[in-house]
């Protein structure tokens, strides 16, 4: 068992766009050592962003909790709201980005686990 918040995350993966991840449960030892899925709390400040990517094998779940987002999936583009989710499958090309005021919070979910080199 393990039981994880943002606050317990000494290291946060920070991006130059302005992207904050907070890996709450992983492969990674110090997440747990979970094997058939991942979780993390992101945290995009106002007018930043991830980068745009995609995963060859995860499948990656986004669930808004607090500010607006816009997503863009393989060039569509479409508002999410808290309380929405968005499934995102390989190898779709991903960015959400937040435009609003106020800080974007979403929990990130993949399966299998996030692995750096996934992200392409």
């Amino acid at each position: 068992m393990r039981i994880a918040s943002k606050e317990d995350v000494r290291e946060p993966l920070r991006n130059p766009l302005g992207e904050v991840v907070y890996p709450l449960m992983g492969v990674a030892g110090e997440q747990g050592g979970a094997g058939k899925h991942s979780v993390a709390v992101v945290v995009i400040p106002p007018g930043g962003s991830s980068a745009a990517h995609y995963h060859n094998v995860a499948e990656e779940t986004y669930f808004i909790l607090r500010g607006t987002a816009r997503m863009v999936i393989d060039g569509a583009s479409f508002e999410l709201g808290p309380g929405q989710a968005c499934l995102i499958q390989p190898p779709e090309r991903h960015q959400i980005f937040n435009e609003s005021e106020e800080e974007l919070e979403f929990v990130a979910v993949c399966a299998p686990p996030w692995v750096a080199e996934d992200s392409v």
